[in-house]
């Protein structure tokens, strides 16, 4: 079946009611940059996003392509084994996505697709018919009016927005419903659950994302009670008194196949700055050295003036700087303070006395 334009039609509650207006849909063999093989799925260019389907008829998408991470569109002249068939690459800033339409004229129409979409823009580098360039106008101008209408309408950009009680979850990320599918998506070994706002901004949301044959997302509301903590509102709620409590209920519901989403941000190894050149002017990225600086030289301890060692003087050194020779000056400050010997000293002098005047007692 040949790619065909607009289409649109809705499942009855299901997803694809809920999706930006399709802008053109038909088959296309997708291989991703994780996978393997090609898989032949039903491709709808939703808005600004590429949604892939089983078949025409399901109302479930299993993959989603968001084009907001867009490089490049370029053709694959690589041989196929449908001689037919035209392959085109897809470059995004997390890999490169290939798919292949039917024919020649079919890679041309969603080439011109995907440009209008990203651009907005009717590309003038593509051969293609009258009517198809007016189709590709009206397309432009249809997605144009769907981003100026949809812009007031955006989720909170920030947690404060909304009232939080109790420590946050470090799985909490201020995102919207999208912008959390992506983050899911293209870290998928951080886990696979995770909390944001909701887009009333007085709610809290769960986004979770499981693969089945492709990318599955599920979100989940949570709200806060009067009489406080709060309750994921499914089927049958589920109180809890914290949002900690909320993420282990999950956790503990699925048997621990969701697990919350941890993603450590990449911090600089060196320390770098700009300077300019004092010649020409230009600035130029250094890094600063790694080594440690060096350290200032330690000073010398701190000598006592007048002796090395307070407490290793004994009565006889007393006696030694009491017999030195000092200058006869009355001026003279150390006169003063040989002059008056320490209470110590005086007190050993009494007690050789006495000792030897006890000796010569005895001795008489």
């Amino acid at each position: 079946m040949a790619a065909a334009p607009v289409r649109q039609r809705s499942g009855p509650g299901g997803p694809r009611s809920q999706l930006p207006p399709c802008y053109y849909e038909g088959y296309l063999e997708k291989r991703g940059p994780r996978e393997k093989a090609s898989r032949r799925l039903w491709t709808c260019l939703c808005g600004n996003s590429l949604y892939f389907f089983n078949n025409a008829k399901d109302t479930h998408y299993v993959e989603k392509l968001d084009l907001s991470g867009f490089v490049s569109l370029k053709d694959d002249c690589s041989r196929d084994r449908n001689l037919e068939a035209a392959r085109l690459i897809l470059c995004m800033k997390d890999g490169e996505t290939k798919l292949t339409a039917p024919n020649l004229e079919s890679r041309e129409l969603w080439k011109g697709f995907l440009y209008s979409v990203i651009d907005l823009n009717v590309p003038s580098c593509l051969t293609l018919l009258p009517g198809q360039l007016q189709m590709l106008k009206e397309v432009v101008d249809k997605e144009r009016s769907r981003r100026r209408t949809r812009t007031p309408t955006r989720a909170p950009p920030s947690p404060l927005s909304v009232p939080l009680v109790g420590e946050i979850p470090p799985c909490f990320r201020p995102v919207s419903r999208t912008e959390a599918e992506v983050l899911l998506e293209r870290h998928p070994d951080c886990g696979n659950m995770l909390l944001r706002p909701g887009r009333d901004g007085c709610s809290l949301a769960v986004t979770t994302r499981q693969d089945l044959n492709g990318s599955v997302f599920r979100h989940y509301r949570v709200t806060q009670r009067d009489q406080g903590g709060y309750v994921i509102d499914v089927e049958n709620p589920i109180p809890c008194g914290t949002l900690h409590e909320v993420i282990d209920a999950l956790v503990e519901k699925t048997a621990g196949t969701l697990q919350p989403f941890l993603l450590e941000e990449p911090y600089e190894e060196n320390i770098t700055y700009v300077s300019a050149n004092d010649e020409n002017g230009e600035k130029i990225l250094h890094t600063a050295p790694t080594s440690p600086l060096p350290k200032a030289p330690a000073l010398p301890p701190k000598q006592d003036r007048w002796c090395s060692s307070p407490l290793s003087r004994s009565p006889a050194s007393d006696r030694r700087i009491l017999t030195s020779s000092v200058p006869a000056s009355p001026t003279n400050p150390m006169r003063r303070l040989i002059l008056s010997p320490s209470p110590l000293a005086q007190t050993l002098n009494e007690e050789l006395k006495m000792k030897l005047e006890k000796r010569r007692a005895s001795q008489e």
